[in-house]
């Protein structure tokens, strides 16, 4: 089997390392941060993503770092009950707590951080090291993330566009307040429109919250800790109480500011021996609740593909074939999803759950 390079140690990357470990695939993976800057916000993975994960993941190990939600509430600001519906098995983790349970397999020998990876314009097909160096190696498979610097290399007229929406995501650890919620996802809505607040119980102590925003009418000019954690008190001050609540006791050390992206039209997954590989060949809007799910189906579908096939263009096809009719699925209810959260609440179809299914 050839030697894969693997571009982005987040969640698509970690994942496609642990389908190549069983495998025993040669590959490395190479990473332009820190690896302490890679951890942040949370995630809902939904029953099918989870399958997936505990091909690579003992299901124990997961369980001890994350929560099933039983239900999802849908509020108004105030707290009243607007709809509730039983979850299928959908699970909540924080990305910290993700990234560390997906690298524990991977040697560290195999993983460099701080390293930019550039495409060789000397040499098709090839990657090089920031220092000029070319990276030995056959295949690359590019997971840098939705606004993927080497997909925009490979893909000049490609045509990004910020989308209507951006989020603000914390963790807090507050056992008081955690035992005042049940393992349910909530959600409150402003009945305006284009303002909610999620809450997501991770652990007996733990929660994952976020804010989103029509940043058309609520717009973040400055965001350092300090400033987020005022703006959000301001605009959250008159909400049902468990809100400012949590805002207000939450440490603003690790926040982040989540301003999203989106491609105008999908690229080809892949070109010469270069493939994309989850946010980097589809950035999906977070409505979808699918990018957890999206980059380990692509991990999984790509490395069975290059274990059974004759050539790599060959396993590239299929992979793209396989996947791309799902993703295009998971973009349009993403839309969906975000043309309903910018509408008032008496003009939202009622009942709806922020995940999309194919």
């Amino acid at each position: 089997m050839k030697k894969i390079a693997v571009v982005g140690a987040g969640i698509s990357g970690l994942s496609m390392a642990n389908y190549l470990e069983k495998y025993k695939i040669d590959y490395h993976i190479y990473e332009r941060r820190n690896k302490k800057d890679l951890a942040g916000h949370g995630f809902l993975i939904p029953k099918e993503g989870m399958d997936y994960l505990y091909q690579i993941i003992d299901p124990d190990l997961l369980l001890k770092n994350g929560n099933f939600l039983k239900k999802y509430t849908q509020y108004s600001h105030t707290g009243k009950i607007l709809a509730e519906k039983n979850l299928d098995y959908v699970f909540a983790i924080s990305r910290h707590s993700l990234i560390d349970l997906l690298a524990q397999n991977i040697s560290p020998e195999k993983i460099t951080y701080e390293e930019t990876i550039i495409p060789d314009e000397q040499q098709s097909g090839k990657l090089k090291l920031s220092n000029g160096t070319e990276i030995d190696a056959d295949i690359a498979v590019i997971s840098d993330g939705s606004r993927s610097r080497i997909r925009k290399h490979l893909f000049e007229n490609e045509i990004m566009n910020m989308v209507r929406e951006s989020e603000v995501v914390n963790i807090i650890q507050n056992k008081e307040i955690a035992h005042t919620i049940e393992n349910d996802f909530m959600k409150f809505h402003h009945e305006d429109g284009g303002l909610t607040f999620g809450i997501l119980k991770l652990s007996d102590d733990t929660i994952l919250w976020y804010s989103q925003f029509d940043n058309q009418k609520y717009m973040i000019n400055e965001c350092s800790p300090e400033n987020l954690r005022k703006y959000m008190l301001e605009v959250f001050e008159h909400w049902y109480p468990l809100v400012p609540q949590i805002i207000e006791k939450s440490d603003y050390k690790n926040v982040h500011l989540w301003n999203v992206y989106e491609l105008e039209q999908l690229n080809p997954f892949y070109k010469d021996n270069f493939v994309f590989i989850g946010d980097a060949a589809h950035p999906l809007i977070p409505f979808t609740s699918q990018g957890v799910t999206s980059a380990l189906k692509d991990s999984f579908s790509l490395t069975k593909y290059l274990v059974e096939e004759d050539t790599t263009q060959q396993a590239f096809g299929k992979y793209e074939i396989e996947r791309k009719p799902e993703i295009e699925v998971h973009i349009q209810n993403g839309r969906t999803l975000l043309n309903q959260f910018l509408l008032p609440l008496n003009q939202q179809t009622e009942n709806i759950i922020p995940i999309s299914y194919k």
